[in-house]
């Protein structure tokens, strides 16, 4: 039986995620590996309402930023050649990787 790892990765910029995702994908077609996904997951998305007048006199005007945070989930086999590769990958700053082996 083929061991899976399964690959989380979770990014506030979604392109830079998409091209890493691209990239793992490449790989498992060049290597010949079984994969399923990217599957993308509900975004998280982080609220913070911050009163716009700094001293907090005047009229309570807010301003509303958020954060979001993109996620994917990519399964694929754990054969030798195919997770050297992946180890390999230049991935972004902002882009988060974890590899687990299921």
């Amino acid at each position: 039986m083929v061991r899976k790892a399964r690959i989380r990765l979770t990014s506030t910029d979604y392109r830079k995620l998409e091209e890493v995702c691209q990239e793992l994908k490449a790989i498992a077609e060049r290597t010949g590996v079984k994969m399923t996904g990217p599957v993308p997951l509900p975004t998280k998305r982080l609220k913070v309402p911050v009163l716009k007048s700094p001293c907090g006199e005047g009229t309570a005007t807010w301003d509303k930023w958020e954060l979001r945070i993109h996620k994917r989930l990519i399964d694929i086999d754990a054969e030798e050649r195919a997770m050297r590769r992946i180890m390999r990958i230049r991935v972004p700053e902002e882009v988060h990787v974890t590899i687990e082996l299921v």
